[in-house]
């Protein structure tokens, strides 16, 4: 069988006009599509797509039904077959599982707990208790019907009322722990509510399944994390989950574009003023898998983060992360001090969609922020510009090739750095230089004898990264994320750039990256490191990539020699090796 949730997910993610349309002939008529009906003989048209409902219907032989249906009526399909057809074409794998496997009943208790726990959140936040709770909505501009339709939930302070609560229902203490409603005390004492004092977002994916949780603390009194997660567990992954996708799928293809903001009260608060096609990532930086999700329904993806610094490292992140999906990211402008929910509360919903129609391009936006801080006036800065563009310029290579063209072209335009000289280094970056060494098995050797040997060139970035965070943006020039190969050394690499100077590891982490960010928070050699050895550390770091990648080019050039099929090729690709390592080796200074 396939799973009902992943049923769900190919359902939400076809074009069923596209799938219908391979088979039909179909006409535009308004917001649906007609043709002459498949299933019968007809002169006029009675058959009907409408993609707002995901439905087709014939007003002539009464046939009617999903994209699968259409595929099993029409095509021959079985249920099975039909789903992965349509999965194959939304680019979701679909795997059948049997109806036995202990790891669907293991899900199935997951998802009943996180069931129970949304209707008791709601619960509270209409009872008496959740009066506090209900005005800080009303003050965001949340009415009740918005507040229904997110089931936004109340988590009352005190350590135990939803334990208790879910005792009853014979839900043990265990499994509330793995499913991430319930956190273990570190003295050994009785286990506590993970969510305390919180408005509660329930995070859905398709199939109205409840997968986790986010919370939003109400108190400012309190010293603890304004928003609040829940853990991975063995339904949740928030690298492959978008806040909102759910209920804003439709309205995405309606308006053929998609709004990213940054967190859950952005999305509501934006919803309550009328964007539907609005979503969030889970507190963390956008990943490949949710750029993936969104260019199922849009490949128009407006970034509508902060406007403050840290916003615009999170913006051209997000958008890059796009690129590198298939997407078209513009970057949409707030005015100084606002977030897209202060300002839409503020100046009202046209406003923000000023803000949302003067979006420009990523990289039009990269190119007005270097003008204006005076980087194209003079060749330093036109170098240091260029190191700014190579993380955009490294994720518009792998995708469109129109778009290529012209992001190559402007930036050469603007930095006066040839094209090709662009292209190279971008091909450089794109072999992934940044290969992890071969770990030892206990991670407390990281942080003993030589540092540089032991630890590799990424745990080095990451350590300079850690310690001194105003060279983190040097070093994001120059290297990206998806320029790691080690999926832990990438996660740390995104906290530290979303949180610079961090030190404490995020929940998110899986464990081995903890493990990992803990010795690199606790290396010997911070205390006794002055500013300049984290200088040559970088640069020596910097150094070895550039290496590696003149090691990458020589042994290309080595291998066409091989292969040439004339002495003249042979001559002429021996004669651009040695002029590519007198390259290399010429002197920076005295020309």
């Amino acid at each position: 069988m396939i799973p009902d949730s992943k049923v769900e997910e190919v359902r939400a993610a076809a074009d069923i006009v596209g799938v219908i349309g391979e088979f039909v002939q179909l006409v535009r008529a308004g917001k649906e599509y007609k043709a002459k009906c498949p299933f019968h003989e007809e002169r006029t048209p009675s058959f009907y797509v409408v993609p707002e409902k995901d439905l087709f219907h014939c007003f002539g032989c009464g046939k009617s039904g999903d994209v699968f249906r259409f595929l099993m009526d029409h095509v021959g399909h079985d249920f099975p077959a039909a789903v992965k057809h349509v999965g194959s074409l939304s680019g979701i794998e679909v795997r059948e599982v049997r109806r036995d496997d202990p790891k669907e009943e293991i899900y199935r208790i997951f998802w009943e707990m996180n069931d129970f726990a949304r209707e008791w959140f709601r619960r509270n936040l209409l009872s008496d208790e959740g009066a506090a709770a209900r005005a800080y909505l009303k003050e965001r501009g949340v009415d009740d019907d918005v507040s229904e339709r997110f089931s936004l939930g109340l988590a009352p302070a005190g350590g135990q009322n939803l334990r208790r609560a879910a005792a009853v229902h014979d839900y043990g203490d265990d499994r509330l722990i793995e499913g991430g409603l319930l956190g273990e005390s570190a003295d050994g004492g009785e286990p506590y509510d993970r969510f305390r004092d919180r408005v509660m977002f329930p995070i859905e994916v398709f199939g109205n399944r409840t997968v986790g949780f986010g919370g939003r603390i109400l108190s400012t009194a309190t010293k603890a994390a304004k928003y609040l997660n829940s853990p991975e567990t063995p339904i949740f992954r928030k690298s492959e989950v978008l806040y909102g996708l759910v209920g804003a799928r439709n309205a995405i293809r309606k308006a053929k574009s998609t709004l990213l903001v940054e967190g859950y009260m952005d999305v509501v608060s934006l919803a309550a003023h009328g964007f539907e096609n609005v979503v969030a990532p889970l507190g963390t930086a956008l990943t490949h898998e949710q750029a993936i999700l969104l260019v199922r329904y849009s490949p128009q993806v407006i970034v509508l983060f902060d406007s403050d610094t840290a916003g615009l490292r999170a913006t051209f992140r997000a958008a890059d992360t796009l690129l590198e999906a298939g997407a078209h990211p513009l970057v949409a402008t707030l005015p100084a001090g606002e977030d897209p929910d202060s300002l839409v509360r503020a100046q009202g919903s046209e406003e923000l969609s000023k803000c949302v129609g003067d979006a420009v391009d990523v990289l039009d936006r990269k190119l007005q922020i270097l003008q204006e801080k005076g980087f194209l006036e003079s060749i330093d800065g036109r170098i240091k510009a260029k190191d700014r563009l190579l993380p955009t310029l490294r994720a518009v290579a792998a995708g469109d090739q129109s778009l290529r063209d012209v992001y190559f072209s402007q930036a050469a335009e603007h930095t006066r750095v040839r094209r090709s000289t662009l292209e190279e280094a971008v091909a450089e970056f794109r072999a992934s230089p940044v290969q992890p060494q071969q770990e030892t098995t206990k991670v407390r050797s990281l942080t003993e004898g030589d540092p540089a040997g032991r630890m590799g060139v990424v745990m080095n970035l990451l350590f300079v990264m850690s310690h001194r965070p105003h060279l983190a943006d040097d070093l994001a020039a120059k290297v990206c994320a998806s320029d790691l190969a080690d999926d832990a050394h990438k996660a740390i690499f995104q906290v530290l750039l979303d949180d610079p100077g961090s030190r404490v590891p995020p929940d998110r982490l899986s464990s081995r990256a903890t493990e990992l960010f803990q010795a690199i928070i606790e290396d010997p050699r911070a205390p006794i490191f002055a500013e300049e050895d984290y200088q040559d550390l970088m640069t020596d770091c910097l150094e070895r990539i550039e290496g590696a990648a003149e090691q990458r080019r020589q042994a290309r050039y080595t291998r066409a020699i091989a292969t040439a099929l004339s002495e003249e090729e042979k001559w002429e690709l021996a004669r651009k090796k040695q002029a590519q390592r007198k390259r290399t080796e010429m002197p920076a200074q005295g020309f």
